[in-house]
C-alpha cells in the first residue's frame, strides 16, 4: 500500500534540499555522510509532517539534520583521514580550510556552520543542537581559536575586532 505524498512537503523539500545538503557537508566533511544525514532528517520530518507543518518545519528538519550530521561526523572522525591527505598532496583548492575543519570536533563544526553559514544566533544554535547557550559560546570560541592556530597566515591578515 502506497501513501500519497503531501504536495506542501514536496515543495518544502525541493526548496531546501540543496541548502540542507551544503550545511550537512560542512558539518560532516563527507558527501556520502551528508547525503545520508539529509535523507534521515527528511524521512524523520516526513513522519512528523502533519504535526510540524503549521509550526516551524524548518526548525524541525534543521534540528534533526544537525544532530544526525554531528553523529555522522563523529563516525567519520573515527575513520581514516586519508582523503584529506590526498587532497593536500594533490594541491586541490580549499585544501587548507578542509584540513583545518578536520581538526575540529563534529560538534564544533556544527556550531560554526549554524552560527556563520546559517547565520543562527547562539540561542537558536543551542536549541537546534540541544545544548546550552554557554556551551555554544565556548565551543565556537574554541573552534575559531583552533582554526586560527591551523591557518595562521589567514588569521593574521584578518582585521581584529578587539582593536580600537
Amino acid at each position: 500500500m502506497r501513501r500519497e505524498v503531501d504536495a506542501e512537503f514536496v515543495e518544502f523539500v525541493r526548496a531546501r534540499q540543496h541548502g540542507l545538503l551544503r550545511a550537512a557537508w560542512l558539518v560532516c566533511g563527507d558527501t556520502r555522510l551528508a547525503e545520508e544525514a539529509v535523507l534521515r532528517a527528511l524521512a524523520e520530518l516526513a513522519g512528523r509532517w502533519e504535526r510540524v507543518r503549521g509550526e516551524d518545519p524548518e526548525l524541525a528538519v534543521r534540528r534533526s539534520l544537525y544532530r544526525e550530521a554531528v553523529s555522522a561526523g563523529r563516525r567519520r572522525q573515527r575513520e581514516s583521514t586519508v582523503v584529506a591527505g590526498e587532497l593536500a598532496r594533490l594541491g586541490l583548492p580549499h585544501t587548507d580550510l578542509l584540513l583545518a575543519l578536520d581538526t575540529l570536533t563534529p560538534r564544533q563544526r556544527a556550531i560554526l556552520v549554524l552560527r556563520f553559514f546559517d547565520d543562527r544566533s547562539e540561542p537558536e544554535t543551542a536549541d537546534i543542537l540541544g545544548l546550552s547557550t554557554g556551551t555554544v559560546r565556548a565551543q565556537a570560541r574554541a573552534a575559531t581559536t583552533a582554526l586560527r592556530r591551523v591557518l595562521p597566515e589567514r588569521a593574521s591578515k584578518e582585521p581584529r575586532s578587539d582593536v580600537s
